[in-house]
C-alpha cells in the first residue's frame, strides 16, 4: 500500500458541491448554510460552480449557468447545468459592459459576440436553446472579475426582487472567487519563475536541457496513478522540477543541496524531503540516509522513478531496477501508464 506524507486535515471536506435547499425566488438564503456549502469544495472552480447553483435558488430553480472570468481573455471558468467540457472555452458575451442585465432575446448576443467556429460549441451545450438570460457581474473593489451568467430555457420573466437578490448575491461572493483567483496568479508565477531559474541552471549543461521538465512531467502521471490530487500534486511537480537544481554547486551532495533551497517553505515541506531522499534505494543502498522501502517518503520514490526512466529512456532498464533501486510498484504502475 503506498504511504502518502502525513498532511494536516482540510478546513473542509473536498467533496462534490451539495444541492441548496429550494428556497422562494428572491428569498434570503441562510448565511452559514450557504457558506459552507461554498467552502464545501475550497477550489476557483467549486466556488463557481457554488455561486452559480445559489444564484439559480434565488432565481427560482429550473436555471443552469456558467461563469466567466477575466484573465487577458475572458473565458468560462465554472458551470453548473451546463458540460464541464466547457470550462476553459474562451468566450465573449453580453457582460462586457460588467452591468447587471436581462436578455429577453435568448442567446443572440453571445452567438453574434463570438465567431463561427465555437457555434458548434455553443450548440452541443444546448444554448441555442435558451430564451432568457440573467447577467450578474462579479466585481471586487473596483476590479472587473468576470460575471455569473444564468441561462432558462422558458422565457418566463424574471422578478425585480430576484433579480436584485442575484445581483447582490454576485457582489458578495466577489471578493472571496477574487482571493482564490490571486492565489491561482500567484502559483502560476511561481511555477513560471521556478521553471525558468532550473532552465537557466540547465543550460549550463547542454545535454540537461529539458530534463526537468520531462521529469515533472512523467511524476506527474506517477502521482496521479497511485492517487494523488490537488496539492499534492502542486508538492509533486515543485520536487520533480527542482530536483537537480542543487548542481548549481556540483554534483556531488545536490539532493542535499537542492533540499536546502526550500528551508523554511512551510507549504513545500514534502517536496524538500522528495529532493532530499530522491538518490535514496529500495534496498537501502542509497543516499543520504541510506532509507529503505516505504521509509524513503513516496514523492522520492516516485521521483526517482521517472528520473530514472527520462535518463535512460528504455523502460526493461527501468524494470530491471525494481525492488533494487526503484520501488517495484511504482515502476508497475510507469509500465501500465506506458501501454
Amino acid at each position: 500500500m503506498f504511504r502518502r506524507p502525513k498532511t494536516p486535515p482540510p478546513t473542509a471536506p473536498v467533496t462534490e458541491a451539495r444541492k441548496p435547499t429550494l428556497t422562494a425566488a428572491g428569498e434570503a438564503p441562510d448565511a452559514t448554510r450557504v457558506l459552507s456549502e461554498l467552502l464545501a469544495r475550497p477550489t476557483l472552480e467549486g466556488i463557481l460552480e457554488g455561486a452559480l447553483s445559489q444564484a439559480s435558488v434565488l432565481l427560482g430553480g429550473d436555471w443552469r449557468g456558467y461563469a466567466i472570468l477575466r484573465r487577458g481573455q475572458d473565458r468560462v471558468a465554472g458551470v453548473f447545468g451546463y458540460p464541464k467540457a466547457l470550462i476553459g472555452t474562451p468566450l465573449s458575451g453580453p457582460w462586457a459592459p460588467m452591468k447587471p442585465r436581462v436578455l429577453a432575446d435568448g442567446s443572440r448576443e453571445l452567438y453574434e459576440a463570438n465567431p463561427p467556429e465555437l457555434h458548434a460549441t455553443l450548440d452541443t451545450c444546448g444554448m441555442k436553446d435558451v430564451r432568457l438570460s440573467m447577467i450578474a457581474p462579479l466585481s471586487d473593489r473596483g476590479r472587473a472579475l468576470g460575471a455569473l451568467v444564468l441561462d432558462r430555457t422558458s422565457s418566463d420573466g424574471i422578478s425585480p426582487t430576484a433579480q436584485e437578490a442575484v445581483t447582490k448575491w454576485a457582489a458578495a461572493v466577489a471578493p472571496l472567487i477574487g482571493v482564490l483567483e490571486g492565489r491561482e496568479e500567484w502559483k502560476a508565477a511561481a511555477r513560471q519563475i521556478t521553471s525558468s531559474v532550473v532552465e537557466a541552471v540547465e543550460s549550463q549543461e547542454f545535454d540537461a536541457l529539458g530534463h526537468a521538465q520531462a521529469v515533472a512531467e512523467t511524476s506527474l502521471k506517477l502521482g496521479r496513478a497511485v492517487g494523488l490530487v490537488g496539492r499534492d500534486l502542486d508538492e509533486l511537480w515543485f520536487a520533480a522540477t527542482m530536483h537537480d537544481l542543487g548542481k548549481i554547486h556540483g554534483e556531488t551532495g545536490h539532493p542535499q543541496v537542492g533540499a536546502n533551497f526550500l528551508h523554511g517553505v512551510a507549504h513545500l515541506t514534502e517536496a524538500q524531503k522528495a529532493i532530499r531522499h530522491h538518490h535514496e534505494r529500495w534496498d537501502g543502498q542509497g543516499e543520504p540516509d541510506r532509507l529503505a522501502g516505504e521509509d524513503i517518503p513516496l514523492y522520492a520514490r516516485i521521483l526517482a522513478v521517472a528520473n530514472a526512466y527520462v535518463r535512460l529512456g528504455d523502460l526493461d532498464r527501468v524494470r530491471a531496477q525494481a525492488g533494487k533501486g526503484l520501488d517495484p510498484r511504482l515502476v508497475a504502475a510507469l509500465e501500465k501508464l506506458q501501454q
